[in-house]
């Protein structure tokens, strides 16, 4: 077993057996909020693989802050240094930076663009070899550290000057021995289990009990399986958007202004695909202040993607896996416990996202009411897995089809003749089954009791509301049979 320091003789049950098992890929959460980064606008996940180089047994020595330090410093300037990052390049000097890379192609001009948001700019170039080296650059984005230089206007025929990326060091975990993950987690109780997933979140694990855990691990179900579709609704301050801004580069952010299928689908300018093409989750922060289009193709288009995966436009057509999360705020006297009998969720979100045929199509609703303000005790000061490890572990786990499998072979309800109920529930159950038992150790009532409950009180939700805002919608009361109580 990893001999835990001084610091470290304190370790709950959980974190023990985590040093035993998964030493090399676990960091003290802590640290993060201890490093230094200042007010540099990077995600936890970054952070933690910076700090996973220099830390020395589990801490943060003062030489290890010192080499931090400087790495920050050489790599991450400050935003305000923006031009005088430009200047440097403009004399021709060789930069090396920390950023979040991206690549999109024209297939009208055949030419490939690099996205470098610290400089602003979204059409520098590269080298080819570095794409076929790299090709998550043309997916989601990869935070990395890229060599530049600047070209500068030359003759008719760069009439413009250029910057240029000739190298590339990405931040991505090494090899993932995903069976050996599924493997370890028989040598913990599911209570262990749990703590480590919400560790690695970075949320406390000792603050919260057994309900609110479950739907803080709620929060990621997205993550791990295709197409999960999710409201939460809470007052401000109690963490809705920290999870998707910080565990995953498979997350992709939109807050507040206008959402158009051009970003969302297909670009019939560029003739580039949207967002649902390169992430694993979309989410839509500060739903109040999103607005759609005025033609309605935007709610049109979510309607049929939410359904079936598939997006049109133009002369091109596609399908996608990416889940959606809708983030709204509720008022702070809302904390209290959900009655089927109060006013719509929904009174809160614009008109265009209020449509019954729209919310049908969503999974399950989180009641974020429930879980408390974020404090200074809010964050992990316990071990969990690295960021960049438990985001690819999650990624890795979507394709899996055997625990789908085994939901539809063992899921048993009553009341549930509805197929969108079923299809929901089936997948929420398939997601809390891969983050809870992924080694499928499991019987049929912990199955019942952790998988399926929570999904179908999820879905249960959504019947709720549906009921509120049209009176097609007949009251459903599903349950899950009584056979495993």
């Amino acid at each position: 077993m990893t001999s835990l320091n001084s610091k470290q003789k304190g370790a709950l049950p959980f974190e023990e057996k985590a040093l035993e098992y998964f030493a090399e890929v676990l960091i003290n959460k802590s640290l993060i909020l201890d490093a230094g980064f200042g007010a540099r606008t990077i995600p936890t996940y970054v952070g933690e693989w910076i700090l996973s180089r220099y830390v020395e047994h589990g801490e943060l020595s003062d030489r290890s802050r010192t080499q931090v330090t400087q790495f920050i410093g050489k790599y991450l300037p400050p935003k305000g240094w923006r031009d005088a990052v430009k200047e440097t390049l403009l004399k021709q000097q060789t930069i090396r930076l920390l950023d979040d890379y991206s690549v999109s192609v024209n297939l009208k001009t055949g030419m490939r663009s690099l996205r470098i948001p610290f400089l602003d700019i979204a059409d520098a170039s590269l080298d080819d070899s570095l794409v076929e080296k790299h090709p998550l650059l043309l997916t989601s984005g990869v935070w990395g550290i890229g060599e530049l230089t600047y070209l500068p206007p030359e003759g008719k025929e760069h009439k413009t000057g250029e910057v240029w990326m000739h190298s590339f060091q990405p931040f991505q975990v090494g090899v993932l021995d995903l069976e050996y993950y599924l493997e370890c987690r028989q040598y913990f109780t599911l209570e262990e289990w749990r703590d480590l997933l919400i560790s690695s979140m970075g949320f406390n694990p000792s603050l919260y009990g057994g309900r609110q855990k479950t739907l803080l691990l709620a929060r990621i179900l997205p993550f791990v399986e295709p197409r999960v579709n999710l409201i939460e609704v809470a007052p401000k301050g109690t963490g809705k958007s920290f999870i998707y801004d910080n565990l995953s580069r498979y997350a992709r952010v939109v807050s507040g202004g206008k959402v158009s299928p051009a970003v969302l689908f297909h670009n019939l300018v560029t003739n580039v695909n949207g967002l649902v093409t390169h992430y694993d989750v979309i989410v839509f922060d500060e739903i109040q202040s999103i607005s759609g289009d005025s033609t309605g193709d935007l709610i049109a288009g979510l309607k049929v993607y939410l359904e079936s995966g598939k997006f049109s436009r133009g002369n091109t057509e596609a399908t996608a896996d990416a889940g959606f999360v809708m983030l709204g705020n509720l008022p702070a006297d809302t904390q209290t416990a959900y009655t089927p009998g109060r006013k719509s969720l929904f009174d809160e979100i614009p008109n265009f996202l209020q449509e019954t045929a729209f919310i049908d199509r969503m999974h399950g609703i989180i009641p974020g009411w429930e879980l408390p303000r974020v404090s200074r005790e809010t964050p992990s000061h316990q071990f969990g897995f690295k960021g960049d490890f438990f985001a690819e572990v999650l990624h890795r786990l979507r394709g899996n089809m055997r625990y789908l499998d085994f939901v539809q072979a063992n899921m048993r309800l009553n009341h549930c003749n509805d197929l969108r109920d079923r299809k929901a529930i089936t997948r929420l159950a398939s997601a809390y089954l891969k983050l809870l038992f992924p080694d499928l150790r499991l019987g049929k009532r912990e199955f019942h009791l952790y998988c399926v409950e929570p999904a179908v009180e999820m879905r249960q939700r959504v019947r709720y509301e549906l009921q509120k805002l049209d009176a097609e919608y007949s009251a459903v009361d599903i349950t899950v049979s009584d056979e495993y109580a």
